[in-house]
């Protein structure tokens, strides 16, 4: 008689059967309720560098040792703003990882430069080996993620941005706080932008920041989506860009109050949430590298990440080539609905608008791109056997992590009913 399974996908009993959600951020607390109702009596639009607004930047910018932050409604359209603010014009070269979230490229082609994709390191970060390769006399700026919450290889990409003057742009939205060599992310670059978005760390629901030491590019991103009165208060009269001020580019980017409200009161508790961020993140690779089938993430002493989530990579051939979507399959069959492939996040050259821009962007019928799918294949390796888990923030967490450790042991331990 053949043995019965131990796993719930065969009817036998879950590990997690309770309703409740397993992972909730933000956590809203009494704090940030205060908070938001402080502002919402205060005002809800602000139109200048004043209140909340002023408060937020500079105690951004003093976290991150840099002169000049600037709040936006969105991640994705701070990046835009260091694109504008680099003044990327038609036909420059900017080399972008393969292996993102669209949004750290999809501005670009709104200034019309040409995206050059570049392949990935064993975290998912861009490779600076790769870089070197695709360098050329219309390189202008590189643009990297810190995938994840792991900061990219800094002092191998500052090298090569530095040999050849090449301008360095950092999309630090999975990665408030990390730190490479004891150095924030953010602080390495030209210019660098964070996503405020529900799920990332510091968040507002909705919203971005960039920042720059540079006050030209500081001035350039505030007349893109900042007319007005903030540009008219914080652009010199004798400035050439002052006559611009009451129009700007067109654009409002603004920021909404209410959000940068929540995202004030988590960004005073942020290196406290790393820290526990981090417990649960060291707990989970530990228990990944005495697993077969699982590997965690390669950190050095280099890296200090945050954590923003934990992608490790599937190897089945450690468990006889168990295909990946069964194994996924009977992970959530335990009750661990969070186990994730990241889909949305996928090599670029995958997506219709990496292969034929042309049709949404006419000028690349002349400044010509295009990617095919086989491309990219350390990128396409990572996407295909990407595993995320969300890393938990709160020591009331543990009995909820604990069981997710306990349904991932019991499935690896039984995989062989699932051949």
């Amino acid at each position: 008689m053949q043995k019965k399974s131990k796993l719930a996908i065969f009817g036998a009993k879950k590990t997690i059967t309770t309703k409740k959600t397993h992972f909730t951020w933000p956590q809203i607390n009494q704090s940030i309720e205060k908070r938001v109702i402080k502002q919402l009596h205060t005002n809800i639009s602000i139109y200048d560098r004043s209140g909340i607004f002023e408060k937020f930047e500079n105690d951004y910018s003093k976290y991150h040792k840099i002169k000049y932050s600037l709040l936006c409604s969105s991640g994705t359209l701070a990046i835009h703003s260091m694109f504008v603010a680099a003044n990327l014009k038609p036909g420059d070269e900017v080399i972008c990882p393969a292996y993102t979230f669209f949004a750290t490229v999809t501005p670009l082609l709104f200034t019309g430069a040409i995206p050059v994709l570049c392949d990935c390191d064993q975290n998912g970060n861009i490779s600076p080996q790769e870089i070197k390769k695709l360098i050329t006399k219309k390189t202008k700026a590189i643009i990297i993620t810190h995938m994840w919450g792991i900061p990219c290889q800094m002092d191998k990409i500052t090298k090569i941005c530095k040999k050849n003057k090449i301008l360095l742009l950092e999309d630090c939205s999975h990665a408030h706080g990390a730190q490479f060599k004891n150095k924030l992310v953010g602080s390495f670059g030209d210019l660098a932008a964070w996503s405020l978005q529900g799920a990332k760390i510091v968040t507002g629901g909705e919203g971005g920041i960039m920042a720059t030491n540079n006050k030209q590019y500081y001035y350039r991103a505030l007349l893109l989506g900042h007319y007005n009165k903030r540009c008219k208060q914080e652009i010199p009269q004798n400035h050439p860009y002052y006559n611009y001020a009451i129009t700007g580019m067109g654009l409002k980017y603004r920021a909404h109050p209410l959000a940068v409200a929540i995202a004030s009161e988590i960004f005073k508790k942020l290196d406290s949430i790393l820290n526990i961020k981090n417990d649960y993140a060291q707990k989970m690779i530990k228990t990944f590298n005495k697993l077969p089938g699982i590997t965690p993430p390669q950190i050095t002493n280099k890296e200090k990440p945050a954590w923003y989530a934990l992608t490790a990579q599937y190897k089945s051939n450690e468990l006889n080539n168990l295909n990946l979507d069964i194994f996924f399959k009977a992970l959530h069959a335990e009750g661990l609905k969070e186990f994730d492939n990241p889909s949305s996040t996928k090599p670029l050259n995958l997506l219709t608008l990496f292969q034929k821009p042309e049709n949404l962007f006419p000028i690349y019928k002349k400044y010509k791109f295009s990617y095919k799918k086989n491309q990219f294949p350390n990128a396409l390796k990572f996407y295909k056997n990407a595993i995320k888990l969300p890393v938990w923030t709160s020591p009331k967490d543990k009995l909820i992590f604990k069981a997710y450790m306990t349904g991932l042991k019991k499935v690896i331990n039984n995989y062989q009913d699932l051949l």
